[in-house]
């Protein structure tokens, strides 16, 4: 799995501000020029690893999110979508850990060829730690071959 520094996708550093002092995280951000419009793609979770994203949060961080998008790429011919991650989210790109620390997962372990569930406890450029069962254990990103929420 890789890691790709959030802060390296286009204007998800000018746009995260903004979404946390609303008590969201943003985990993922998508621009995408097209023939006539913009498509922006926008992915939120909350501060709070037990609580969930509803359609009212969405709402709130799209009306708060378009119009800073629209300055930033300066146009207002942008269509946005704005979603939570979901109970079945794959994470896509190792920088997502850090955010969801708290939060059950199980990942696809290369090296025993098996998926193995834990808390997330912590998660930095090179590796994940889950509490797995009151154990500690470190999983590098390199063994990982995907990863996903553990349904509730």
């Amino acid at each position: 799995m890789d890691f790709i520094d959030l802060n390296t996708i286009p204007h998800y550093s000018e746009c995260e501000p903004l979404v946390r002092s609303m008590g969201y995280v943003l985990v993922d951000l998508k621009i995408i020029p097209q023939k006539t419009t913009v498509k922006i793609s926008a992915v939120i979770a909350s501060q709070d690893s037990t609580k969930t994203i509803g359609v009212e949060d969405c709402s709130k961080a799209h009306h708060a999110l378009l119009p800073r998008l629209e300055a930033l790429l300066g146009t207002d011919d942008t269509y946005m979508e704005l979603t939570s991650p979901g109970t079945d989210r794959n994470i896509k790109n190792a920088a997502e850990f850090a955010l969801f620390k708290g939060t059950e997962i199980r990942v696809w372990d290369k090296n025993i060829s098996d998926w193995v569930s834990g808390v997330i406890e912590g998660a930095d450029s090179k590796a994940v730690t889950l509490n797995c069962e009151g154990e500690q254990k470190l999983y590098k990103y390199e063994d990982i071959a995907k990863a996903k929420f553990l349904r509730s």
